[in-house]
């Protein structure tokens, strides 16, 4: 696949997909938001891809909105209505990472901040570089968070640390990012490609398609009461149950083996 502002390649059963616009901090263009798209259905689609790496060119995982793609109408004194712009993008996107139906892991390389800090937190996992950075930025040009930040940053950090971030803006360092639950690792930066890809590889020899159920059923849980969550349990195991890697990670317990799993 060639893109303009996207670069992906594949490593085994590993894809990584490097957003490019390193200029401008991997901002999120609406070409880099469109082409980040169009890879992600590409790849949840392939059958040879069974897990995917999301990492940034450069100094930047990403700088969130690019702004200059707002540029004229606002050197007009226009005020543009922005929900167009975020159902065209965002709105797309986000579910994309979150419902892929394979793991998808955020290697975190730098600057995150504002509609950065959503794509990170769509992942699965999240691995930082020590150099990395976070913040939610959008009050500091008169917003709200977007791009699902209002839903991932309380359920990641807790709804009063959340609220603190998203109204001041404040940015934070990779070590209390961590601390906070942000992200689930921080390790060097020479070490950060390598980890995202080793534990990337570690879950595509895994069963993948209960990975992706269990993707669905912690979703819905926070909207599902106890009874609720456990009917839905009993459908997605009746779908887990009929894989082909169910039968064989039976077979391969009983038979005192490691299972080859296919991800079907």
């Amino acid at each position: 696949m060639t893109y303009e502002q996207l670069i992906v390649d594949a490593d085994g059963a590993v894809a990584t997909i490097r957003m490019d616009n390193a200029a401008k901090l991997n901002a999120l263009s609406p070409t880099l938001t469109s082409e980040l798209m169009d890879a992600l259905a590409s790849l949840g689609r392939d059958p040879a891809v069974r897990a995917i790496v999301l990492t940034g060119e450069g100094r930047g995982f990403s700088a969130g909105a690019d702004l200059g793609a707002l540029q004229e109408p606002y050197m007009r004194g226009e005020r543009p209505k922005l929900s167009g712009f975020l159902r065209a993008g965002y709105n797309k996107l986000i579910p994309m990472i979150t419902e892929a139906p394979k793991p998808v892991i955020a290697a975190v390389n730098g600057v995150v901040a504002g509609a950065g800090i959503s794509l990170a937190l769509a992942c699965d996992v999240r691995i930082a570089s020590e150099e990395a950075s976070f913040s939610t930025a959008f009050v500091k040009i008169g917003l709200i968070p977007d791009a699902g930040s209002c839903y991932f940053l309380p359920r990641a950090i807790g709804m009063p640390k959340a609220l603190e971030l998203a109204i001041t803006g404040d940015k934070i360092d990779a070590a209390t990012a961590l601390r906070l639950g942000l992200v689930n690792r921080v390790v060097p930066p020479d070490r950060l490609q390598v980890e995202a890809h080793e534990l990337a590889a570690r879950l595509a020899a895994m069963p993948t398609t209960a990975i992706a159920l269990i993707k669905k059923a912690f979703a819905a849980a926070s909207r599902l009461s106890l009874a609720e969550n456990m009917e839905l349990e009993a459908e997605l195991q009746d779908e887990a149950g009929a894989t082909d890697d169910h039968i064989e990670g039976v077979l391969a317990f009983l038979q005192k083996r490691t299972p080859d799993f296919t991800g079907r």
